[in-house]
Parts: structure tokens; C-alpha cells; sequence
């Protein structure tokens, strides 16, 4: 079972489970549309019985097979949709294949259980290539699958603008396309493939795309990441930017020094857009708003940013930087939604207390946001970006670089031992980044997510497995038949399949471990804004 559960001990008996069986009970809804598959009908009694206990956590369950039936008891609606991701493994990888009248044997277990992490979280970046709404579907459904419920929509970057606003309609018309992308390796001479790229998410496909996730037990979190970053926003409204002057939207891969004004009418402009997506997304706890690699040159140099800096008292662009962004935090709290930054933000100073922190650059970067109090989601760069390749090999797809495995994944700690109690306590859980300048389509993202995500959904539900030992392995290899059923193409374990090789990776070009200890070193300088790799 991935992920493995806090408690599982096998019963006598067993029971056949038939597609088409009753569920009564409490939370019979959750469980129907967790099981998609077995066409589970309500009823006042039935085999599968469900019952809430308010005494166990919204994410806790127990779930106990025998002869007579499965009993699920669960502290909400989310323990509910999770015991029953549990029963599913325990049934055989064939019933994640659609079928009528089917009926397997289900084992005699008792299983109680509950995530160690509250954020189990995966990152998309739609920004450098969209991906369409029925992708996203797709993904939160294997989220669901494996108890993850965080989903991290990256929607804008130097790139491309992926979500329509009817308050700025340009940002949609203008900023959401790109008449060409690069496609020469990391740090090679420029080239690009001439084919036009783009796409957006209309408010309505947000509001639906909200609803879906919160059925199946899963936050979005919108990325609306300023104040650099920003030549996508700057294509269509130039005189939000520092210098006035117009952007296209970036065709290259790499940071561009396009920036936004820190006056009025961008923080007008940015609040404006957050009612937008909120009021689109629904109850939305979480928006993230960047703060990472920033350029901050030209602040410097508009005579009318430096006035307004002086006028707040501030000394630096770095502190003006972190004026700016606690400001949108306010504004966010305003409307019950809590920031969240990349870590470059917190080095920088001054952000609220409840801004949740993202530490990229490693865990010593984390710790040190956790001991100022800060929440924690841990994101370092190794083992959780999953754009670097999984293997130092010209087998494998093109990557920028290279390399994280599943067992790098499965032996990482969110928290770690050696932090104090306190610290310890601040970390949230963790999540992993797919950055897509070499992901241009659904099936490279597959290839790259999956199994790693496995490794990830373990780690931040029951924690680290020490590499492939404590029976990760075994389990992995058996729930790689589930992913088979349900169409995923993942990487094997041996390695790509051929029509999975595409454009050869160049390995060596840039380890990750080089890319960290590079990276780890910045955090300590309070004006490592600038791009770090």
C-alpha cells in the first residue's frame, strides 16, 4: 500500500467485494466518488458501512475487513475518501480498470491511520507550457489516489499569463501566448522551434476546477508570482512595470529583468486580480505570491520608486521588496487567504507572521524560517524538483540536469531529526515541484512525476523510508500495476521505455548536488534575490 499506512494488521476472513455493492452510513458520498470504478450504490444497509467519529482527526481513519463486510470510521469527510484509497489497494490492480459485474476478494485487515504532514503537495508550472483542463482533472484524480492534497498551480512567469481576468482583459488577449519557444539545452547558444504555444484557464474552468479538487480532498494553490518574473504582465500593461517600457512574452528559458512597479496602482492591480481567482477558485486558504529571483536593478533607478521607498522609510530595494510583499500578505488576510513565498522572500526580511515560507534553496534556509516562527512547506531543489532527470544518462529525456531518484525521494525528511521540537513542529509537510521548460506535453509529465510522486506521497503522509528499505521497493513495484490500469506513463525502473527517450538528456552538464551547495550558500546573503542557478 503507497502510502504505507501508520497501522495495518492482517484478520481471518475475508470478503467479496462486488462492483455495484451498497455503502450506508455516514460520508457515503466520499467514498462513492473515491471508488469511482466499483459503482458503489447508497443504501440503509449495504456491505461497506460508514460512520463518522469525531474523536479522530478530519484526515484519520479506521477501516476493518471481515466476513461480513467493511466498516470505515472516519473524523471527516477526508478520513472517509481516504479509507477508501486504502480499500481500493487492497483489492487487485485490475479493479482500477473500468468494468461491469466485477467482484474481487478483499483480505481480512484493520487498518488505523493518519498523515504525519497536513501538506502533501504537488507543483505545476502551466506557465512555460500550458496544460489544459482536462490535465489538471486527470492529475487531481492520481493526487486523490495517493492521498496527496495540495495542488500548486504555477500560473504566470516571464513565460506566459494562464488565467483570464475580465478586469484586465489584455493579460489574457496578450500575455497568455508566445509565437515561439527555445529548445536548445541548458546554457547552450539559443534556438527555438518557430510553433506558437499557449492557452489560458477561463474564470469559469477555474471555479470547475476548484469544485473537482475540493471533492476529492484537494486545496489549489494559485501562484501569482511577482515582482519579478514578469514579462508576461508587462507584454500587455507596460506601465505596471519600474520602467515603463514593454516586454514580450519571453520565448527563452532563464530570468529576464522584467519587474513590476512597487507603486499603488500595481498593488491595485494585484489585489483586483486576487478577488478574480478567489472569487473563481472558492474558499481558497492559500495563494502563493513568489518573491523568488528577482532582478531589483531598475528600482534602483527610477528616480519615482526611490522617492516612494524614501517616503516609507525604507533604506533598500531589498527592504522595499519585502514591504511590497507583506503588503499583498495583507491584502490576501483581508480576504482569508494566507501568503505564501519562496524562500528568497524571507531572506529578505519583514514578511508577516502567517506567510508561509517555501525553501527551495534547501533545508537550512527552512530551518532558520521555522525558528522565526514561520510555517514551513519543504520544496528544496534535491530530491523534490522533479525536472531534473532520473538518472545521469543519454537514455533519458532532456532535463536541466541531473540526477534525482525514487529512493532520493523516499529518504527524504521533511522534518528532520536533528531540528529542535519546535522547529519541527512548523514544517507543514512538503511538496514537489515540476518546473516544465523541457515538459512540453501531458505524457512528459508523467514520465517525470511518476513513480517519484509515489515516493513523495509516502514521505509526506507516513514519512521517510530510509532509501528502498521498510518494504518501499515491493510495494512500489506492486502498485506500478494500479498505474498501468489507470493509464500512466510513468518511467520504469529500469529506465525509459524508447519512445520515452525523446530529445537525449546531456548528462553531467549539471548536478544537482553542485546546484545545491551553490544555491544553500545564497540564502545567507539578505540580497540573494537575484537568479540563483
Amino acid at each position: 500500500m503507497i502510502p504505507r499506512p501508520e497501522l495495518l494488521s492482517d484478520l481471518s476472513g475475508s470478503f467479496e467485494l462486488t462492483s455495484g455493492a451498497t455503502v450506508s452510513g455516514d460520508l457515503v458520498d466520499a467514498v462513492r466518488l473515491a471508488l469511482p470504478r466499483l459503482d458503489l450504490r447508497p443504501g440503509d444497509a449495504g456491505e461497506i458501512d460508514v460512520r463518522r467519529d469525531p474523536a479522530l482527526g478530519e484526515e484519520a481513519y479506521r477501516l476493518t475487513v471481515g466476513s461480513r463486510g467493511v466498516e470505515i470510521v472516519a473524523g471527516g469527510r477526508a478520513g472517509a475518501f481516504y479509507a477508501a484509497q486504502s480499500l481500493h489497494q487492497l483489492l487487485p490492480a485490475a479493479s482500477y480498470r473500468f468494468s461491469t459485474g466485477a467482484s474481487w476478494l478483499v483480505p481480512g485487515v484493520r487498518i488505523e491511520d493518519a498523515p504525519r504532514f497536513a501538506w502533501r503537495g504537488l507543483h505545476l508550472d502551466v506557465a512555460r507550457h500550458f496544460f489544459p483542463k482536462r490535465e489538471i482533472f486527470r492529475l487531481l484524480d492520481l493526487m486523490a489516489t495517493h492521498k496527496l492534497n495540495r495542488l500548486h498551480l504555477h500560473l504566470v512567469d516571464d513565460q506566459g499569463w494562464r488565467v483570464e481576468s475580465r478586469a484586465y482583459p489584455l493579460l489574457h488577449q496578450v500575455s497568455s501566448h508566445r509565437p515561439r519557444t527555445a529548445s536548445n539545452y541548458w546554457r547552450e547558444p539559443d534556438t527555438y522551434d518557430d510553433l506558437p504555444h499557449g492557452g489560458y484557464y477561463t474564470l469559469d474552468d477555474l471555479a470547475e476546477i476548484g469544485a473537482y479538487a475540493r471533492a476529492r480532498c484537494v486545496t489549489v494553490v494559485p501562484e501569482i508570482d511577482v515582482p519579478g518574473h514578469a514579462s508576461a504582465i508587462l507584454a500587455a500593461y507596460p506601465s505596471l512595470g519600474a520602467t515603463g517600457e514593454r516586454y514580450d512574452v519571453l520565448d527563452r528559458w532563464g530570468i529576464s529583468s522584467a519587474i513590476l512597479s512597487p507603486l499603488p496602482p500595481t498593488v491595485e492591480f494585484l489585489t483586483t486580480i486576487f478577488d478574480e481567482l478567489i472569487g473563481a477558485l472558492g474558499e481558497t486558504p492559500y495563494v502563493h505570491i513568489g518573491g523568488d529571483e528577482v532582478v531589483l536593478d531598475h528600482w534602483g533607478e527610477s528616480a519615482e520608486i526611490t522617492a516612494y521607498r524614501d517616503s516609507l522609510g525604507l533604506a533598500t530595494s531589498n527592504d522595499l521588496q519585502a514591504w511590497f510583499l507583506r503588503r499583498l500578505a495583507d491584502a490576501l488576510a483581508e480576504r482569508g487567504a494566507r501568503a505564501v513565498v519562496w524562500d528568497e522572500a524571507f531572506v529578505s526580511g519583514g514578511l508577516r507572521e502567517d506567510t508561509v515560507v517555501m525553501p527551495w534553496r534547501g533545508m537550512g534556509v527552512g530551518r532558520r524560517a521555522a525558528a522565526a516562527g514561520h510555517d514551513v512547506v519543504a520544496t528544496p531543489v534535491f530530491p523534490l524538483y522533479f525536472d531534473y532527470a532520473e538518472a545521469s544518462s543519454a537514455d533519458e529525456p532532456m532535463a536541466i540536469g541531473d540526477a534525482t531518484t525514487v529512493s532520493d525521494v523516499a529518504a527524504f525528511d521533511p522534518a528532520p531529526a536533528s531540528w529542535t521540537e519546535e522547529e519541527r513542529a512548523r514544517v507543514l509537510g512538503a511538496q514537489a515541484q515540476l518546473w516544465t521548460e523541457r515538459v512540453p506535453d501531458a505524457r512528459t509529465v508523467d514520465y517525470r512525476l511518476w513513480p517519484r510522486a509515489c515516493a513523495l506521497a509516502e514521505i509526506a503522509w507516513a514519512g521517510p523510508t530510509d532509501g528502498f528499505t521498510g518494504g518501499f521497493e515491493g510495494r512500489l513495484e506492486e502498485h506500478l500495476g494500479r498505474l498501468d490500469a489507470l493509464g500512466v506513463e510513468y518511467r520504469p525502473p529500469a529506465g525509459p521505455h524508447p519512445w520515452q527517450r525523446r530529445r537525449p538528456h546531456r548528462p553531467g552538464v549539471l548536478r544537482v548536488q553542485e546546484a545545491m551547495a551553490h544555491i544553500e550558500g545564497m540564502t545567507h546573503d539578505a540580497e540573494s534575490t537575484r537568479p540563483s542557478v
